[in-house]
């Protein structure tokens, strides 16, 4: 079994400076271009990587997101 020494957060955060990170308080997450798959709603924080954090501490993938309306 192998522990890292850092969390997966550190590694995928390293370098971000506050003013790269947009937060949104309203927004829809949508996986499809038919706006009919919503993904998420609410606040969420839009990473510079372009990951998606959401408030439960979970992240969402570029690859899954097609659009947010913020």
């Amino acid at each position: 079994m192998v522990i890292p020494t850092t969390s997966v957060w550190e590694e995928i955060t390293d370098g971000f400076t506050p003013e790269s990170v947009m937060e949104y308080e309203k927004a829809t997450v949508y996986g499809d271009s038919e706006q009919e798959r919503v993904l998420h709603q609410g606040p969420i924080r839009m990473l510079p990587n372009g990951w998606i954090a959401l408030p439960t501490g979970r992240l969402l993938s570029p690859e899954a997101v097609h659009h947010i309306d913020p």
